[in-house]
């Protein structure tokens, strides 16, 4: 299962994309797939026809797991 992360790149703005599985500590690179600008727009220093990238983390300042949409909780007010 993909898991959306937003990636902080030193020295860049920040790219949001999909990791297959969550970071391990040991791992010494990032690899994104479908990378772009959080506002979708498509990353400048990449060719359009680019599918995966791989980061070292080296480059990363830090990585935030978005939530999924099925982990997202719905809450309601119910007047009874």
């Amino acid at each position: 299962m993909s898991r959306t992360v937003l990636v902080h790149i030193l020295g860049e703005e920040s790219v949001v994309g999909e990791v297959e599985n969550i970071p391990d500590p040991t791992d010494q690179v990032l690899i994104i797939s479908n990378l772009r600008y959080r506002d979708g727009r498509d990353v400048t220093y990449v060719l359009p026809e680019t599918k995966t990238v791989v980061y070292p983390w080296t480059r990363i300042h830090c990585v935030e797991i978005l939530p999924t949409e099925d982990a997202e909780d719905v809450i309601s007010f119910i007047r009874e």
